[in-house]
């Protein structure tokens, strides 16, 4: 394989950041622009920190967000696997049982945690 079928993938790279940094700089040209005392501080409301600035999330967050990742490679890796099945024979079968057991342990683990609890 040669680098020239990975040639539009480049262009598309090389398009994306060209246009990004003209969208940038076209907000700062015309765009507002008047830094003030108050709009630069930690907190643009006009009140004074009170506080750390940071502060401990709950598990429930965390743990929201491990299901939406599992839920999101779960469609990545079997939409393909779907359409493909037929050419991938037993070998496509066995790995794709392997990568369920995985998400089976991940959702077991969501389960235990109480995040598929509906609050």
């Amino acid at each position: 394989m040669t680098l020239n079928a990975f040639a539009p993938i480049g262009v598309m790279i090389i398009i994306g950041i060209i246009l990004g940094l003209i969208i940038l700089m076209i907000s700062r040209v015309f765009g507002p622009h008047n830094p003030t005392f108050r709009k630069t501080a930690p907190y643009e409301s006009g009140m004074k920190p009170i506080g750390p600035g940071t502060r401990r999330m709950p598990i429930k967050f965390y743990l929201v967000a491990v299901l939406f990742i599992i839920f999101d490679v779960e469609v990545i890796f079997f939409m393909p696997w779907a359409v493909a099945m037929r050419d991938l024979g037993v070998y496509g079968l066995l790995v794709m049982g392997v990568f369920t057991l995985i998400l089976v342990a991940g959702f077991v683990y969501e389960w235990k945690k109480g995040a598929l609890e509906w609050e």
